[in-house]
């Protein structure tokens, strides 16, 4: 098995070094290992909704929350030249804590520690304590609950960067929320080559041309060291 494992991980670095236009695409499974809990795994917060059972007590705030490997690993493509876009479903910012740049990162369902102006669509961070944008409109919470449109910028650059994208990761999502989870497929349709790392089954595992279920922290930063040593950068 753990043959097999590495098989793949070096797959996942080959093409990671080929790609021209690598996109990766993240959900609540990136951040379990930093403690928070994920949406659709067998503990998961809509999993227990769906059981009748109340979601478990929170044993750390969201803002003492860090970064784990998944995100650290996400990041060093970024130093590395080989991330052309980020789209996250996740509202921890734990993506910005890690170091991704604001332009390179889409947040299809807001961010805890950030505002968006409900004229204008622009955001700033909550800690400012402003309550009206320079545009005389009204600042709220920028996390979009059920039933609430995405973000407009944020959806239309996510699909445009889907379109382009000739790799596209998917790391910890059981894409099943539309209209973000129709993104892999845009890819796909676009001639992208589909990997998906997720503990459990998704709808878009028959397209993936890589597939993995083992944890985000075992596959990433594993594959992140093999890519180094194809460009030539040796630890």
């Amino acid at each position: 098995m753990e043959e097999d494992l590495d098989k793949r991980i070096q797959t996942l670095a080959h093409w990671l070094y080929e790609s021209r236009y690598p996109v990766i695409f993240t959900g609540a499974g990136i951040s379990t290992e930093s403690g928070l809990p994920d949406f659709r795994g067998p503990d998961g917060l809509w999993t227990r909704r769906d059981k009748g059972l109340a979601s478990k007590p929170m044993t750390r705030s969201w803002d003492s929350v860090d970064p784990n490997k998944g995100h650290m690993a996400v990041a060093e493509l970024q130093r590395l030249g080989k991330l052309k876009f980020l789209i996250s479903q996740n509202v921890d910012n734990l993506h910005f804590k890690s170091g991704i740049l604001p332009e390179l990162l889409a947040e299809l369902h807001g961010n805890i520690t950030k505002l968006r102006c409900t004229k204008c669509g622009k955001t700033i961070d909550r800690s400012v304590g402003q309550t009206n944008c320079q545009c005389g409109g009204t600042l709220t919470s920028s996390v979009v609950d059920f039933g609430q449109s995405l973000p407009e910028r944020d959806l239309s650059l996510s699909f445009e960067h889907s379109r382009k994208s000739d790799l596209f990761v998917v790391v910890g999502s059981s894409l099943v929320v539309t209209p973000a989870a129709d993104m892999p497929m845009e890819a796909h349709r676009a001639g992208a080559r589909l990997v998906i790392i997720n503990r459990g089954e998704t709808p878009l595992d028959p397209y993936a041309h890589l597939r993995f279920s083992e944890a985000i922290g075992e596959v990433l930063p594993r594959a992140i060291k093999r890519l180094k040593r194809l460009m030539g950068l040796f630890e």
